[in-house]
Parts: C-alpha cells; structure tokens; sequence
C-alpha cells in the first residue's frame, strides 16, 4: 500500500458512494419521473386497447366479423391497428425520450464521469 493507492476496495466504495449519491440526487429523481410519466399512462392505454380487441373477439364476434372492403373484415383492421399503435408507440417514446430524458441523463452521466456527483 502507498500514499497515492488506498487500498483495496477503497476505489469501489467512493465508486458506489458516488452512484448511491447520484440515485438521491434530485435530477435522478426528475429522471425517474419524467419516465414514469410517460411509461404508465402509455402502458395502461395499449393494455386497454389489446384487452378491448380480445375481448370484443371473444365476446362480439358478429361485430368483428362485419366486412368492410372485400374479405377484410373489422377483425383484421382492429388486428392490424395493434402493430400500427405498437410502432406509433415506439415512435413517440423515441421523440420523447430524445426530448425529455436523453439531455437530463445526459447531464448526469457528465456529472458521474467528472466526479461532480
């Protein structure tokens, strides 16, 4: 052991003391937040939505097999409209998170890595 080396384990605790640091810092918390957020009211929404379309093909089969155009019926257009609003999902997450989230994690990333946190 020397005067510039610590110690073993030294290193890893002021490691984890800084990470420990950063999860109570308030901009972790903003973080955190903003995340939740959007990732609650966005999964409880699809749920919803994939929960009506099994149900209503469960239980409103006459419904769901009324044709629109030719042999596509509502069935298919509501099936359809899941991966339509799985993509529009993905790409709102994507808009939001370059927009809200990205910059602040961004910050606190640069925190971490200059030993400021």
């Amino acid at each position: 052991m020397t005067p510039d080396d610590p110690g073993p384990g030294t290193r890893d605790v002021t490691t984890a003391d800084r990470y420990v640091a950063v999860q109570q810092s308030a901009e972790f918390g903003e973080l955190r937040h903003k995340l939740r957020r959007f990732i609650f009211p966005t999964t409880i929404a699809f749920f919803l939505w994939y929960a009506l379309y099994v149900l209503l093909s469960a239980y409103a089969r006459d419904f769901m097999s009324i044709k629109i155009i030719g042999n596509i019926n509502v069935a298919l257009v509501f099936g359809l409209l899941q991966f339509v609003s799985t993509f529009l999902i993905a790409w709102y997450y994507a808009r939001y998170a370059a927009k809200e989230l990205d910059p602040l994690a961004d910050k606190i990333h640069a925190e971490i890595e200059s030993g400021e946190a």
